[in-house]
């Protein structure tokens, strides 16, 4: 797996990620580490990023290692976002990072795939700030779907 050009791949795939200035600093089929810049226009009224720029920091890394993990069934199976849930621990300062990395064996997923047309996992996602210190702790449930043929 070229990670590089997938890094290149999913910052053109999500507009979106750009718009944060998101940044991928590591990506692998273990887990995926985004920054996002510091930013007085990404501040909340307290001087550190806002909450939603955070959550979107975190999704970002969590769809960065599924998609690193299952690249080669994109044409068959479609990743979604099933839900989420954040924690915010601490007022983060400067850049942030999210660190994700998957909560299931590959091959469970894979058997479930497989089996059901279907599987679920969790990603889990630690937010740092600039000094390194958890400011925040996130989890998101993937969901895999196989594509149904049109006939």
């Amino acid at each position: 797996m070229d990670f590089e050009a997938l890094k290149a791949g999913l910052t053109a795939a999500v507009p979106f990620n750009s718009t944060l200035g998101l940044v991928y600093d590591e990506l692998t089929a273990e887990r995926a580490v985004l920054r996002m810049p510091d930013r007085p226009d990404l501040h909340n009224h307290v001087g550190g990023p806002h909450a939603g720029a955070m959550f979107s920091l975190g999704e970002a890394a969590s769809g960065g290692v599924v998609i690193a993990n299952f690249a080669e069934l994109l044409g068959a199976v479609t990743p979604l976002a099933k839900n989420a849930q954040i924690a915010y621990q601490r007022l983060a300062m400067g850049d942030v990072t999210a660190t994700a990395v998957i909560q299931r064996d590959r091959a469970e997923v894979l058997v479930e795939l497989e089996s059901t047309g279907r599987a679920e996992f969790d990603v889990a996602i630690t937010l740092a700030d600039a000094s390194g210190d958890t400011t925040g702790e996130m989890t998101v449930r993937w969901h895999l779907r196989r594509h149904v043929p049109s006939s």
